[in-house]
């Protein structure tokens, strides 16, 4: 990287990034075109293990981060904004308690560190045995940004590294990958929890992520979503459920 793209890197325009659709009208919910609103959607889930995510400051601006899409779906997500000369006291203190079992979410293909440090799903439920909460650690930006925060993080340098297989493909249909093995933040976080036995959770988030898949699609070519998909109806159902039985315990 290039001294200029450092400097870029570290010190990002002042001004708000202005995606594409910027001037669109937006749900101050969701942050969705108004014309198709993911909030009527939303629903909570509950999981063993939770998702922190260190996340790119540029990608706090863009409406396409699916990052946010695990927050509102699992209630104790926490998100931690990546800063490289001052990490996050809350994160370190976070990392630094004995009841949580942090994972970093990383390819075990890349040469940037020790792969000793690899580990499987066994250690995830090896953590749960022992009564520790297992913690996803998710690199919330671009591949290139999520390597400079892998790399020059190191309060990470001493956690075990969870690499994601999977022959999952993504769905992810509004930013240009180059791979369809390249599962966005969202994808990785249900795959994720899948594999290692959170299945109602990772169902929920699938839904979810599908959701807003199509609706800012939808959007996109100003089309008013009429007919909700399956996943709309699974959300629409599981949340009239939930709330039915709020009312029955009530009464």
């Amino acid at each position: 990287m290039s001294e200029a793209d450092t400097a870029r890197e570290e010190n990002p325009p002042r001004r708000e990034f202005k995606a594409r659709g910027s001037f669109v009208v937006r749900c101050e919910g969701c942050n969705l075109p108004a014309l198709n609103c993911l909030c009527p959607y939303r629903v909570s889930a509950q999981s063993h293990a939770r998702v922190w995510l260190i996340t790119h400051r540029m990608e706090h601006y863009k409406p396409t981060n699916t990052g946010r899409l695990i927050g509102d779906v699992l209630d104790d997500t926490r998100v931690f904004t990546w800063h490289r000369t001052e990490p996050d006291t809350e994160l370190l203190a976070l990392l630094a308690d004995p009841g949580y079992a942090p994972f970093v979410v990383f390819p075990d293909d890349q040469p940037d560190y020790d792969h000793g440090r690899v580990v499987g799903n066994d250690a995830v439920s090896q953590a749960l045995e022992r009564g520790r909460t297992p913690v996803y650690i998710l690199l919330d930006g671009t591949w290139r940004q999520a390597r400079r925060i892998f790399r020059k993080s190191p309060y990470l340098d001493a956690l075990p590294v969870l690499p994601l297989h999977t022959e999952r493909h993504s769905r992810y249909r509004l930013r240009k990958s180059a791979s369809m093995g390249h599962l966005s933040t969202a994808e990785v976080a249900a795959e994720l929890l899948r594999q290692n036995g959170d299945i109602d959770a990772a169902d929920v988030l699938d839904d979810y992520f599908d959701a807003f898949n199509q609706s800012y699609a939808e959007s996109r070519g100003h089309r008013k979503i009429h007919t909700p998909s399956p996943a709309m109806k699974r959300l629409l159902e599981r949340q009239h459920q939930v709330e039915n039985d709020s009312e029955n315990a009530v009464l």
